[in-house]
């Protein structure tokens, strides 16, 4: 089974190519909200984290791969971050980056192709994900998913003068 190509999307490594990519998310304001940024990122420290993508992911805790069409062009990125191996679990962050890309069905794939890489290769018992109460789109992406709503951490985000509630979201892998 392959678990990193879809019928619409496929997920890849990060090479040295999407540097100006993942320069303009990192920088886009618009995102800082659900990635806990408050400053820009400068070119370099980037590269060099392009550099290191390559590091095993029990090391580092995390893994960032590509969302790509299946023409190789970039539509955005998903995230497995707070590994936790003796738990067998992490977490997920994904972001589709143009809105036009949005609504088309990609995000429940990758969801898809990223929790069965999580179950099948990393041998994670449970994947979860968390979401602003105003973020609709995303609350029904992983509610389409089966992703349970297991509770709601309350005043968790601060944005825009106000705080927001914040939406737990776990999937268990019941096969093993």
């Amino acid at each position: 089974m392959l678990t990193l190509r879809g019928n619409n999307v496929c997920l890849r490594a990060l090479e040295p190519e999407d540097l100006d990519f993942i320069v303009e998310v990192e920088n886009s304001e618009e995102f800082w909200e659900i990635s806990a940024t408050r400053v820009p990122y400068s070119r370099y420290l980037i590269k060099k984290y392009l550099q290191n993508s390559h590091r095993d992911i029990y090391e580092v805790k995390q893994l960032r791969l590509m969302i790509c069409d299946l023409e190789n062009n970039p539509i955005g990125l998903i995230d497995v971050f707070d590994l936790e191996p003796k738990d067998r679990r992490a977490a997920l962050g994904i972001l589709i980056v143009n809105e036009t890309e949005r609504g088309k069905g990609y995000g429940a794939e990758v969801l898809t192709l990223i929790c069965n890489y999580c179950f099948t290769h990393l041998d994670l018992h449970q994947v979860y994900a968390n979401v602003t109460e105003d973020n609709p789109a995303s609350i029904k992406l992983f509610e389409k998913n089966k992703f349970e709503k297991v509770g709601v951490k309350k005043d968790w985000v601060s944005a825009g003068g106000k705080f927001k509630n914040e939406i737990l979201f776990q999937l268990i892998n019941n096969v093993h």
